[in-house]
């Protein structure tokens, strides 16, 4: 196996990525692991999801990827900084919302950023919309119960919670959304169900060019025609299966290799 892209993420959301740079990045292996066992980090103190995320790298660095992709805004907004000095080995690349994109595509100057509540809260996203947004009203709105809810599959919960916290966007007459969680494309449907003529943007395509950008520069994009794929996860083995299939792709999961890991 060529060396793979390492991709971790603390539960399912992370699948929205990966299968954008699955597509993109065809001759690429990749190891995606998803650390639901112990998801939401969105809840979490900032040393619990460091301590967290160190185990997921250690793990992947095992495995000799030669570049991580940290598939979480959560671990992004406090940790990409500290990964970088403390794993210098592979470069790694973070997500954040698409703020700047936000602000290029707004009509009326009325945005939305919708993540979790730690992600919401922090310098670093707070940052960005000082930067790249500073000429609209923005709506940063942080939600502590979402994450939970996809990584349980519960649509019931889901739908009632989105009406409840999409209606202050809707107040606002935002007409741009920038989705903050990489686990929130997973219900994109149903937040343009309840948001019909907003236009929401989410970070895959960014992560893409800045992966493919990153390959090319260091002379390591793969030359393979055997590409291999690994999913990972702490939690329900058979619960992230149906997702992977749902998100990935049935034909590309039935030739992958899925299976249940424990951290230490």
């Amino acid at each position: 196996m060529n060396e793979p892209i390492g991709i971790i993420d603390s539960g399912l959301g992370g699948l929205s990525i990966a299968s954008v740079l699955i597509k993109k990045l065809p001759r690429e292996s990749f190891i995606y692991l998803a650390d639901s066992r112990n998801c939401p980090y969105g809840q979490k103190d900032k040393e619990e999801i460091y301590e967290l995320t160190k185990k997921m790298v250690k793990y992947l660095l095992k495995k000799n990827i030669k570049l991580l992709v940290v598939a979480c805004n959560t671990i992004t907004v406090t940790s990409i900084d500290k990964l970088r000095k403390d794993f210098n080995e592979v470069p790694i690349v973070g997500i954040v919302p698409v703020i700047k994109t936000a602000q290029e595509k707004t009509a009326n100057g009325r945005i939305g950023v919708y993540s979790t509540m730690v992600t919401a809260k922090s310098p670093y996203q707070k940052d960005l919309i000082r930067k790249f947004a500073k000429n609209s009203n923005v709506v940063n709105l942080g939600s502590l119960k979402l994450v939970s809810l996809i990584e349980k599959g519960e649509g019931e919960g889901i739908n009632r919670l989105l009406n409840k916290e999409l209606r202050i966007f809707k107040e606002n007459n935002i007409d741009v959304l920038a989705l903050g969680c990489s686990h929130f494309p997973l219900i994109k449907k149903e937040i343009s169900r309840l948001l019909p003529n907003v236009l929401i943007l989410d970070s895959s395509i960014a992560v893409f060019h800045q992966v493919k950008r990153i390959l090319e520069n260091n002379n390591i994009l793969s030359s393979s025609q055997n590409s291999d794929y690994n999913f990972l996860t702490t939690g329900d083995k058979k619960f992230f299966t149906k997702f992977v299939k749902k998100t990935i792709g049935a034909k590309l999961t039935n030739k992958a290799k899925l299976s249940r890991i424990s951290l230490q």
